[in-house]
């Protein structure tokens, strides 16, 4: 027999099961604003402190396995800011948002092993005030529709206000505290099943991606035909290649270009601009960009990006991602590309092939010469003499030619193995969302 339903006097809710009720936010946890810290009072071993940005990006229910990785604030802070001190059960909000899809995010501390962790920078911790299951409020709490509560309210333009206010005016669904206790535990089991796949898809997606890159650099460095005669090339991260293969630095393969640097008022309108992120992202330059920026003539011809040109991206704030390339496969008339890339441009598309390139450059193998001679600076920047210096192998023409098709085939292959794997973690992330909004509204009845 069906459960009896009532209306539940909320539009986004409509009909829950007839024994729940509804209360606001405010009757059902206390909240305190989270301790105000500043960088110089952090120390490296103290009391374990969740920040605004810990809570931002994150949409698990415990801390426990990211505690060793938390800022840390003085032992001495527990006797002077206790109302700042979140227990098992506490949930902890951030109180504002750089984007409105932040806003309303929350952290269930769900397990503390009887340690202290303060609520920090930008955060408000809320205590239940009555008998609540907290793991069921940590599911109400992450669900879509709850946050779009809370998003409705806020305030701000660049950066969103999440107050204390806005919090204890939520609407929250309450069912008895036993059937609370049945949907925590359903859903433990139900979404740790969905995680549990998500979880081993991105360790295959990983798996595929490293499979790929081994496809890429055993291919531009020992070629297509097994049976070779092979070489030492006298370069330690390369080892041996074909004896008939040529190494050239690439300063006599073409040249080098830093690109255009504007200031902020003349971006967002004008010509194609090629950004860092189109190279980083990208094995090929994407054939239409959106970054736009008011370039003229001179612009358009000293930075103008052809077919056949490969881009190195030229700074970063680590090391590892210095020298990422992206290889341009159809001119992109008017555009023009960033001051964080440079611009190899070779002399002859007979001498280096474009598809050849657009694999061999972004293989792992040359990275690691750049990160060898690096290793001597402090800032994380590629200059025109170090890319100079870099040893690039060049096989015959047409088996550049063969080798370029021949990954350009397999990894076609095998990003769509990633692509459909990609698809079912974004089912799943649906499914979880949807499971959990139709349980903790009674849409769902567990049995």
């Amino acid at each position: 027999m069906a459960r009896a339903m009532k209306d539940s006097g909320i539009e986004w809710i409509g009909d829950i099961p007839a024994d729940w009720g509804v209360k606001k936010l405010k009757y059902i946890l206390g909240l305190n604003t989270g301790l105000s810290i500043t960088k110089a009072e952090l120390v490296e071993n103290g009391v374990d402190c969740v920040n605004y940005g810990d809570i931002h990006s994150k949409y698990t229910f415990d801390i426990v396995s990211s505690r060793d990785n938390l800022p840390k604030v003085p032992v001495e802070f527990i006797d002077t800011n206790p109302s700042a001190i979140a227990s098992e059960g506490d949930f902890i909000f951030c109180d504002t948002s750089e984007d409105i899809e932040g806003s309303g995010n929350c952290l269930f501390i769900r397990e503390s092993n009887n340690k202290p962790i303060f609520a920090g920078s930008h955060t408000i911790l809320g205590r239940p005030l009555i008998n609540v299951n907290s793991t069921y409020l940590g599911y109400l709490l992450k669900s879509p529709d709850i946050k779009s509560q809370i998003q409705k309210r806020v305030v701000g333009i660049k950066v969103y206000s999440i107050t204390q206010k806005i919090l204890k005016s939520i609407s929250l669904i309450l069912p008895p505290v036993d059937e609370q206790q049945e949907i925590a535990q359903y859903l433990d089991d139900k979404v740790g099943q969905i995680d549990s796949i998500i979880e081993k898809t991105k360790s295959s997606i990983d798996e595929y991606k490293s499979y790929k890159q081994s496809i890429i650099t055993e291919t531009v460095t020992k070629g297509l035909d097994p049976t070779v005669t092979m070489k030492d090339s006298g370069i330690e991260w390369i080892g041996d290649i074909p004896e008939h293969w040529d190494i050239i630095k690439i300063r006599y393969l073409g040249t080098l270009q830093n690109g255009i640097s504007k200031s902020s008022s003349y971006f967002g309108s004008g010509y194609p601009f090629v950004s860092y992120g189109d190279v980083y992202k990208n094995y090929e330059l994407p054939k239409s960009v959106e970054g736009l920026v008011e370039s003229n003539e001179f612009d358009k011809s000293n930075y103008s990006v052809e077919y056949g040109d490969v881009f190195f991206t030229r700074t970063s704030e680590t090391i590892d991602e210095i020298g990422f390339t992206a290889t341009c496969m159809h001119t992109m008339n008017d555009a023009v590309f960033a001051g964080f890339l440079i611009r190899f441009r070779p002399f002859d598309s007979k001498l280096l092939n474009p598809l050849y390139s657009k694999y061999y450059f972004r293989s792992d193998m040359h990275r690691r010469f750049f990160v060898k001679e690096m290793n001597l600076v402090t800032r994380a920047s590629l200059s025109q003499e170090l890319l100079k210096k870099l040893p690039v192998l060049v096989p015959p023409h047409n088996e550049q030619i063969a080798i370029g098709k021949f990954i350009e085939e397999t990894c076609q292959t095998i990003d769509q193995l990633i692509t459909k794997k990609q698809q079912l973690i974004t089912e799943l992330k649906a499914y979880k969302k949807s499971l959990i909004y139709e349980v903790v509204t009674g849409k769902k009845e567990v049995k």
